[in-house]
C-alpha cells in the first residue's frame, strides 16, 4: 500500500498528468486515454498523422539539435511528480473501443496492452525531460528494454474500465527507467492487474547519438529508496548481460544439467553418441518452433518514422502465445514478460522475419522465445532487431522439451535462467 506522502503526490500531479497528455486540462469532462497520450507525443516531437508530412516534419527536426543540452549539468534536476501520469482505457463504458482489444474468446488481447505500456513509458520519459520554453522537444526517447512485466493476476475483463499509472523510477545520464501499473476497476473497486519496468534511452533529432536527459532528486525516505531499487535494477541487468550464455560458458550446475538431458536420451541399445531416443512425454525442442512474418507498413509507424516498438511486441507476444498454446494443447495464460532487448530499429517496408521456440518446461509452466530478425531480400541479409521472453502457464502439466544440439541446450539453459528469475523466489 502507497505512504499517504504518495497518495498526495500521486493526488498533485493527476493536474499535470492531464495537461501533459492533452496539451491543455481536458475540457471533455474525462480522464485522459491512450489516444491523448498518442496525439501529445506527436506534438512534442512535432509528428504528422499523415505519412508524406512525417517524413517532412522528421527533416526539419535535424534543426534542433542545437537545443540539446552540452551536459547533464546543464539540466534541471526534475523530481517524480513531475513524470507522474494517470491515463484511463474505458472498455467499460465504450464499446467501439472495446472492439479493438476482444479476442474471440471474449477476453482482452495482450499484445494491445503492450502497445499502450510502451505508447505511455515514451510520454513518461518525455515528462520527466520536459521544457516549457520549447515548442517541440530535441530528445528522440526510444524504448531500450522491457525490463520486467509481472502479472498480479490472469484475467484481464473485456467490459471493466483499466487505469494506468507510471512514472520516473530511476535516471542515468542518458536513460530513465520508468514505472507502470495497471489496474481494472470491477466490483466498485480498482485492483491491480500487473506492474511493469521499461529502460528508456534518448538520442539526438536524428536519433543518431546519446543525448543527456534532467537528473532525478528523489524527495524523502521513500523516494530514495525508489531510485536506490532503480541502482539496483541496473546492476542486475548489466550482471545478466555479463553472465549471457552467449559470452561466457555455462556454469558447473548448468553443465550438469545438460550432460543429464544428454545420457537421459541415449539409445541403450546401440550406446551411440548419434543414436538419440526420446524419453516418454517428452518433445524434442526442434519440433516446438512457430514462425511468422510481418511487411512492415507505414501505418506501423512510431513518432519517429521506424516501426512502433509496442507493434513489434504484440506481434511477438501473439506468436509466442500460439506456440504456448499449441504445445500444451489449452489456452495458457501468461505470467510474465522477462527482458525485451530493442537491439536495432525496424525500418518501414522491412520484412520482420519472428520465429518462437519453446525453450524450458517446468510442470505446468511454459517459457517461450521470440527472436526476431530483419530479411533483406537484395542482400539476402539478416539482422537481429529483438528478442523476447514470455512465461505462461498451462491449466495442466506439459511434456518436457528435450533439446538435441549444443545450440539447443544453450537455449534450454538461457530460458530456465529466464524462468527462475520470473517464478521462484
Amino acid at each position: 500500500m502507497l505512504s499517504p506522502r504518495l497518495l498526495l503526490l500521486r493526488s498533485a500531479a493527476s493536474l499535470t498528468a492531464r495537461s501533459l497528455c492533452t496539451g491543455g486540462v481536458s475540457n471533455r469532462g474525462r480522464a485522459p486515454d491512450m489516444a491523448d497520450v498518442r496525439n501529445r507525443l506527436r506534438e512534442i516531437v512535432g509528428a504528422s498523422t499523415n505519412w508524406s508530412d512525417h517524413q517532412q516534419a522528421m527533416a526539419e527536426r535535424v534543426s534542433l539539435s542545437s537545443m540539446l543540452a552540452k551536459s547533464q549539468d546543464d539540466l534541471p534536476a526534475k523530481t517524480i511528480k513531475d513524470s507522474y501520469l494517470e491515463v484511463h482505457l474505458p472498455l467499460g463504458s465504450e464499446p467501439m473501443l472495446r472492439e479493438k482489444y476482444l479476442t474471440f474468446h471474449n477476453t482482452v488481447r495482450f499484445g494491445r496492452i503492450l502497445e499502450d505500456l510502451d505508447s505511455l513509458a515514451v510520454l513518461i520519459s518525455y515528462s520527466h525531460t520536459y521544457n516549457p520554453v520549447l515548442k517541440r522537444s530535441p530528445l528522440s526517447i526510444v524504448t531500450a528494454l522491457v525490463d520486467k512485466i509481472d502479472m498480479r493476476q490472469h484475467i484481464i475483463y473485456p467490459d471493466c474500465d483499466i487505469k494506468f499509472t507510471g512514472h520516473v523510477t530511476w535516471v542515468g545520464r542518458t536513460s530513465i527507467e520508468a514505472k507502470m501499473h495497471m489496474s481494472q476497476y470491477r466490483d466498485g473497486a480498482y485492483a491491480p492487474v500487473l506492474d511493469a519496468t521499461f529502460v528508456m534511452v534518448a538520442r539526438d533529432p536524428e536519433n543518431k547519438r546519446a543525448a543527456f536527459v534532467n537528473p532525478l532528486k528523489p524527495e524523502g525516505p521513500e523516494e530514495e529508496k525508489i531510485f536506490q531499487e532503480g541502482e539496483a535494477n541496473k546492476s542486475r541487468r548489466v550482471e545478466l548481460s555479463t553472465a549471457s550464455l552467449l559470452k561466457v560458458a555455462p556454469t558447473n550446475d548448468e553443465r550438469e544439467i545438460v550432460h543429464s538431458l544428454f545420457l537421459n536420451t541415449l539409445d541403450t541399445k546401440t550406446v551411440s553418441f548419434r543414436s538419440r531416443v526420446l524419453p516418454p512425454n517428452s518433445v524434442w525442442m526442434e519440433d516446438a518452433k512457430l514462425k511468422g512474418l510481418e511487411i512492415c507498413h507505414p501505418q506501423e509507424r512510431n513518432i519517429f518514422n521506424r516501426i512502433f516498438g509496442g507493434f513489434l511486441m504484440r506481434k511477438a507476444y501473439e506468436l509466442g502465445w500460439a506456440n504456448a498454446c499449441s504445445y500444451g494443447g489449452c489456452r495458457p495464460s501468461l505470467v510474465a514478460v522477462d527482458d525485451i532487448l530493442f537491439q536495432k530499429p525496424v525500418e518501414i517496408g522491412s520484412l520482420l522475419l519472428l520465429s518462437s521456440q519453446v525453450c524450458y518446461t517446468q510442470g505446468k509452466y511454459i517459457q517461450v522465445r521470440v527472436h526476431s530478425e530483419v530479411f533483406d531480400p537484395l542482400t539476402r541479409q539478416h539482422n537481429t532487431t529483438n528478442v523476447f521472453h514470455f512465461t505462461f502457464i498451462s491449466d495442466r502439466d506439459v511434456p518436457s522439451i528435450i533439446p538435441k544440439t549444443y545450440g539447443e541446450s544453450m537455449l534450454y539453459l538461457d530460458g530456465k535462467r529466464h524462468f527462475n528469475q520470473t517464478v521462484e523466489p
